[in-house]
């Protein structure tokens, strides 16, 4: 008979980061039964099903300031409290309480617990002084590392990964995103199964002791979630195919397409409801919009354009996250303008724009050298008096770049100008006279070009002046021929 606290082992751990223990109570750690290996909860989810999350938890963020290698190579470009900062606004995205907050110089990594012992016995300290539950990580955790700080520290512990995933699945309202989170978040998954089950490997396949190894609790898990990463990935390639359609649909039209890109809280949203007059949510939040959204545009000249409002950026996006979310990321592969826009007020900018340019460049964008791409220097307005003055008198010499104040709006008029100019590019406006009887040829018009005005003459003529690639007047001319 199995005993009580076995009964579940049969079925994935689903206890979640913001589930932690309440506040006053030490987690616990669990042995197994034949190695006393400490087993950390899993957030395996292998039903598919979006689950409802409760927010909580008394959090400490430790980012680790790396000395020497590699990673102190890629992290030289920004000061270590600023990367705090942004590991902390992490944190707060999905409302956890930080009570403790720490920057660890760190000369080495260890193998084993990325910190150096005397860090991790001060650390615990702190976790059983403030009663921590979650100990936020802001660098990459292999499944030993964090194992092993979770039995160093007797609480949750997340990286930097585990905590964008937790924002991206609290975030996720369409189907497709969270297809897309899920995907992700399996993949992150897989590596970090433990034997939580050791009691199973016992079992043995065939007859007596002749037979091999059956298949233990983990391998199981393993594979379960290989079948549903396989079936997202069959579902995620169904989203391509229809995103591929809607593209060739607005093709047909056409209208160009615009699409925003940038760090994370650089204002995206808030100059896109800017420019689109919308209600996007726009706060002063790290990943407050996941979801892309489209809206029509009415430029200065008449001429309309699509906006796509796409996710933010951060630095060491998750490879896996990319990856997953492709599908709606190739929104700006075909976008006519790229409008990168960037916190110019920001003490870390231009590290944010490396950042933006680099995940761009895995998608396939080369954004220093393409034409298409427009740098939009936003937030104004957080910028003295005389840093104002000169930003503009730098973006006046450079026709690729635009300071703006989504905010106030200060610098948008010359953005839509600029927009009219670049959707131009390839365009030309003609203007026709047809017979008000002839209502396919009008109804063509209407539908594969843009129609910037229309007069209804008293002689029975309909004048329309009209903006069109030289492709679609050569078809209409065929088709008035034939």
């Amino acid at each position: 008979m199995p005993r009580d606290d076995d009964r579940d082992d049969h079925s994935p751990r689903t206890d979640e980061v913001r589930g932690a223990s309440p506040k006053g109570k030490k987690a616990k750690s669990r042995k197994t039964e034949s190695h006393g290996t400490y087993a950390p909860d899993q957030n395996v989810n292998l039903t598919g099903k979006v689950e409802t999350r409760v927010t909580t938890g008394r959090t400490a963020v430790v980012h680790p300031d790396f000395r020497s290698g590699a990673k102190a190579e890629a992290q030289a470009a920004r000061d270590p409290q600023s990367r705090l900062e942004e590991a902390i606004g992490l944190a707060l995205a999905i409302d956890l309480q930080v009570v403790h907050t720490e920057v660890v110089p760190l000369r080495q990594p260890r193998p084993n617990t990325l910190l150096g012992s005397g860090a991790v016995d001060r650390i615990k300290e702190v976790v059983e002084a403030e009663e921590v539950q979650v100990v936020v990580v802001d660098a990459s955790l292999t499944p030993v590392q964090q194992r092993n700080l979770e039995l160093a520290w007797s609480c949750k512990v997340i990286d930097r990964t585990g905590l964008i995933l937790e924002i991206f699945g609290a975030r996720a309202r369409t189907r497709e995103g969270r297809l897309q989170v899920e995907l992700a978040s399996l993949n992150y998954q897989r590596s970090r199964l433990v034997r939580s089950w050791t009691h199973l490997e016992r079992q043995r396949g065939g007859f007596g002791f002749l037979g091999g190894p059956g298949e233990t609790q983990i391998e199981a898990d393993r594979r379960l979630i290989d079948e549903r990463i396989g079936k997202l990935k069959r579902e995620l390639e169904d989203v391509r195919r229809t995103r591929s359609l809607h593209r060739k649909a607005r093709e047909r039209v056409p209208y160009p397409v615009i699409a925003l890109v940038g760090y994370t809280n650089a204002g995206k949203s808030t100059l896109f409801n800017r420019l689109t007059h919308s209600d996007v949510l726009a706060k002063d939040l790290l990943f407050a919009t996941l979801d892309p959204t489209m809206r029509a545009v009415k430029l200065p000249s008449g001429r309309r354009v699509i906006m796509s409002d796409t996710v933010g950026f951060i630095s060491d996006l998750p490879t896996d996250l990319v990856a997953a979310f492709r599908a709606t990321l190739e929104e700006v592969l075909a976008a006519d303008v790229i409008l990168h826009v960037r916190d110019v007020a920001h003490e870390d900018s231009e590290a944010q724009r490396l950042d933006v340019l680099n995940v761009l460049s895995q998608l396939g964008v080369e954004a220093e050298s393409e034409a298409r791409v427009v740098e939009v220097l936003n937030k104004l307005d957080r910028l003295d008096e005389g840093a104002h003055q000169r930003l503009l008198s730098v973006t006046a010499r450079d026709p690729d770049v635009v300071a703006v104040s989504a905010l106030t709006g200060e610098g948008c008029d010359a953005l839509l100008a600029l927009l009219d100019e670049r959707a131009a590019i390839g365009r030309e406006v003609r203007e026709f006279e047809l017979p008000a009887g002839d209502g396919a040829s009008i109804a063509w018009l209407y539908d594969h070009a843009d129609v910037l005005s229309r007069k209804d003459g008293d002689d029975g003529l309909v004048r329309l002046t009209v903006g069109m690639d030289a492709d679609t007047a050569a078809r209409f001319e065929r088709r008035k021929a034939s």
